[in-house]
């Protein structure tokens, strides 16, 4: 007899009992859920195909190198396991202890449901190749843009903290840190750009530091269309996850301005404050970094980066030719989900008007 069992909307490896989202409910299908869910799944999806993500990491120079991860090791679990536990939108404890004030809430925290520990805290960063200034160059100049808001240096400062534990490391860390001249006002433009590549140096010498011990710290899925059009190219999805020192790496594509403070300038000056603070206090002020320190610049993101930029970091097979076709969809989203999707963003759009993916 033939199994009609109903499946629920949902997602691959994701169910109410694994995750905070109930994917049978509509409104955890908007698009600020689904771009952080639908990645997840995603890397679930090709562990269980045994295709692994590319890390970016960097090298002992500093320079980003691309290596493997699977999902297993970015997940910190087998996403899989009847233990993984999808926990969305939420304060992650590994990092909270280096920061006072209000919690910030991660993309992701994956969680083992037995023993309730937070594995790992991860951002999440959907993004669409080509983007604007790279939809028409040849396919193999594709890339996208990527766009980093304040939470996520935040966080990038406490995976650094985290490798100082105790009063030797905080005194290792302010070693690192103490080659940059004591500057009085730093929230002054003219006070802190005559001792901006002393600063840069300094966060490049920690970087060094800890290049063995660097950790995944943003997860970014690619959806790839027919040149920037809303049609899904065959050769749809993939993964590629930045470790932290890597992250550090996409302030410096473009060369420091001599005149003023851009915003990777400012998110490196804001990444030093964080840590010297970490190493002499234990504890640094995130927001009332961010808030002190704009140099007349809008804190709305940190920084920027178009897919021309980006594409000096990404540029690879997979970026050219992503694994995951887009037939294999309607195998991440499942039981109808794609109905609840509303199209408020190019990616909801896209599967929206893409029935034919669901036949």
């Amino acid at each position: 007899m033939a199994d009609n069992k109903i499946i629920a909307p949902g997602l691959f490896a994701q169910d109410h009992n694994n995750s905070n989202r109930d994917y049978s409910q509509e409104k955890y299908w908007g698009k600020n859920q689904f771009n952080s869910s639908f990645p997840a799944s995603l890397v679930a999806y090709m562990g269980y195909k045994g295709i692994k993500p590319v890390y970016l990491k960097t090298d002992i120079e500093n320079n980003v190198i691309h290596t493997s991860i699977t999902a297993t090791e970015l997940f910190k679990i087998d996403p899989l396991s009847q233990n993984a536990f999808y926990n969305f939108e939420a304060g992650y404890v590994g990092f909270e202890k280096f920061y006072i004030g209000e919690r910030e809430k991660i993309d992701l925290v994956m969680v083992d449901s037995n023993t309730n520990e937070s594995l790992i805290g991860l951002e999440v960063k959907l993004t669409a190749i080509p983007d604007s200034t790279t939809k028409n160059l040849s396919e193999d100049k594709y890339c996208s843009e990527i766009v980093v808001r304040p939470p996520t240096i935040n966080f990038l400062a406490c995976s650094l903290c985290n490798c100082f534990a105790g009063t030797k490391g905080r005194n290792t860390l302010r070693e690192l840190l103490g080659t940059v001249p004591q500057i009085n006002h730093w929230e002054e433009i003219d006070a802190v750009l005559p001792h901006y590549d002393k600063i840069l140096n300094a966060i490049l010498n920690v970087s060094q530091h800890l290049q063995k011990k660097q950790t995944p710290l943003i997860i970014q899925p690619i959806w790839k269309t027919v040149k920037g059009s809303a049609i899904l190219a065959n050769d749809c999805l993939d993964v590629f996850v930045w470790s932290n020192l890597s992250v550090i790496q996409m302030c410096c594509l473009q060369e420091a301005d001599k005149t003023k403070i851009n915003r990777p300038m400012r998110t490196i000056i804001w990444l030093y404050l964080m840590l010297f603070d970490y190493a002499v206090y234990e504890q640094f002020d995130y927001r009332r970094i961010v808030r002190l320190h704009s140099y007349n610049i809008a804190n709305d993101k940190a920084f920027a980066i178009s897919g021309i930029q980006s594409y000096a970091l990404l540029k690879s097979p997979q970026l050219t030719h992503p694994r995951i076709n887009k037939s294999e969809i309607k195998n991440i989203i499942l039981g109808g989900g794609q109905n609840f999707l509303s199209p408020e963003r190019r990616f909801d759009a896209v599967i929206v008007y893409s029935p034919e993916l669901f036949d």
